[in-house]
């Protein structure tokens, strides 16, 4: 028996599995695409040596001088080297939710209704929150 399974619950230990793989291949993604980007292999929609000219711009002077996508449009560009940065991105902010997700069984087959519940509804705040539904709401 591993020394840190006597010390924490299975769903602990679960959670932190799955946190610490989402983490590594978010590491990786951000490691690869970013020597993609300064490679040039993939072309971006910003190249490496433009970037300073745009560094010191307020958000929208940067959006409209590059022609920088916003919100989820970034993902129509993924194929772009700069825009497949925010995929690693993406995925690392994701990861919580999906750790929380990985738990929801432990806690069904227990009968903990209470910690499902709870669990289930923190998913969907994290959900609503990264797609930003409720902006579109207002």
């Amino acid at each position: 028996m591993d020394v840190r399974s006597r010390h924490a619950a299975p769903e602990q230990l679960r959670y932190a599995r799955v946190l610490g793989a989402g983490a590594r291949i978010s590491q990786v993604l951000l490691a690869v695409s970013f020597l993609l980007y300064l490679s040039g292999i993939r072309e971006p929609l910003i190249a490496v040596d433009q970037l300073p000219r745009y560094w010191g711009l307020p958000l929208a002077q940067f959006v409209k001088a590059t022609n920088a996508p916003t919100g989820w449009a970034w993902f129509a560009l993924i194929g772009k080297s700069d825009m497949l940065n925010l995929l690693g991105l993406a995925v690392l902010a994701g990861v919580p939710a999906f750790s929380s997700l990985a738990v929801l069984p432990i806690f069904a087959r227990r009968g903990e209704i209470a910690l499902f519940a709870i669990t289930a509804l923190q998913i969907v705040v994290l959900i609503a929150s990264a797609s930003n539904i409720l902006a579109a709401v207002r």
